[in-house]
């Protein structure tokens, strides 16, 4: 018998990572792409301050799985975003790492080929490659923060970046949004907490330090500052929807308490339509109508949308998947995101004009 305990006897291999570094050597930050981040970065952080009317708006597919419809899709959007951009701050959700509440699809990073191989390596690089294109576009990029290690590879992509339901809660991932580069927002609670999310706010604001990795990909103690810019992001629960006043007043009430003067940003999906793509625009229209009667705190919101309305599963053959449809949650498709985007534009008209004078 050993005399020793053994090690690593559930794990069947071990596949070194590119490093940070060495994937902004190979994918840098282009000029374009800089100017981007960093223009749509200030325009997020001013609105969640209250220094900038606007509202802010996260659209996209619920997940990316294809290069060529995301830039389709990019495409479509940078040309609103140019067209509203007085009174909309939007940012296109890019969505890649899928937490999943048993199995399934992790999403483009962790399984790009949709086959299972799990290839990381490739689905960094792929990423960080699509992320670079659509900023190139004039789009900027949002996401959800799910690995801890992988900011380290694209915080540089991003505008916003989000905390989900499933992990608000997680002190691993509250210390990781004290460090990162963007403004992050803290879903409530997969029942429907959201003193979770203010928690996680508070949490993210302080310094803390945490093991995590170097750009050159060495395990190292990591010391932040904290984050300034962390703010709730209402989902819904179990119970049902929670984007009505009342739900924003109870989040305003939490927040006081809590010291701290965050934002509130309204995800119209998941837990706040049922799951049923079409109910969002119910939401959409009445948050953006609590905006325009003067509650401030609600800075943005959060819509699902793709090419193409609906979802699809994954088939065996990868070819007959349908072009422009979601492979994860159901989407409102592009006719009805032209719709909804143009109808906030028009409604945050005299909001923009009243703030901006006063």
């Amino acid at each position: 018998m050993p005399d020793h305990v053994q090690a690593n006897i559930h794990v069947s291999s071990f596949q070194p990572l590119i490093t940070p570094e060495g994937l902004k050597a190979q994918l840098p930050l282009s000029p374009a792409a800089e100017a981007t981040v960093s223009s749509a970065r200030r325009g997020v952080e001013r609105i969640l301050r209250r220094q900038d009317p606007r509202l802010l708006l996260i659209v996209g597919p619920c997940s990316v799985h294809d290069e060529a419809q995301a830039l389709e899709y990019a495409g479509r959007l940078s040309k609103l975003r140019t067209q509203y951009a007085d009174r909309l701050e939007i940012v296109m959700r890019v969505y890649m790492d899928k937490p999943r509440t048993t199995v399934g699809w992790r999403g483009y990073l962790n399984d790009p080929g949709m086959k299972g191989d799990n290839d990381f390596n490739l689905g960094l690089q792929m990423t960080r490659r699509l992320m670079l294109k659509i900023n190139e576009l004039g789009m900027p990029v949002g996401t959800e923060l799910l690995d801890p290690f992988v900011p380290q590879y694209i915080d540089d992509q991003l505008a916003w970046g989000a905390i989900g339901a499933r992990t608000t809660e997680s002190q691993t991932h509250r210390a990781m949004v004290s460090g990162v580069s963007v403004p992050v927002g803290f879903k409530n609670g997969t029942g429907g907490n959201i003193k979770l999310a203010v928690d996680a706010i508070v949490s993210a604001l302080k310094p803390h330090t945490f093991l995590g990795i170097t750009d050159q990909g060495q395990a190292a103690v990591v010391t932040t500052i904290g984050n300034p810019d962390g703010h709730v992001i209402l989902r819904g629960g179990r119970f049902g929807p929670n984007y009505g006043g009342e739900h924003v007043q109870e989040t305003q009430g939490l927040l006081a308490e809590a010291g701290v003067s965050a934002g509130i940003i309204v995800d119209c999906s998941h837990h706040n339509s049922g799951y049923q793509f079409e109910k969002q625009l119910g939401a959409w229209h009445d948050v953006i109508a609590q905006r325009v009667a003067g509650n401030d705190a609600l800075v943005g919101l959060m819509l699902e949308s793709n090419l193409m309305e609906g979802k699809q599963s994954i088939p065996a053959d990868l070819a007959r998947l349908r072009y422009g449809v979601s492979v994860t949650d159901a989407c409102v498709g592009w006719e009805s995101t032209e719709e909804l985007l143009r109808w906030a534009y028009d409604q945050m008209g005299n909001v923009v004009k009243s703030e901006v004078v006063s």
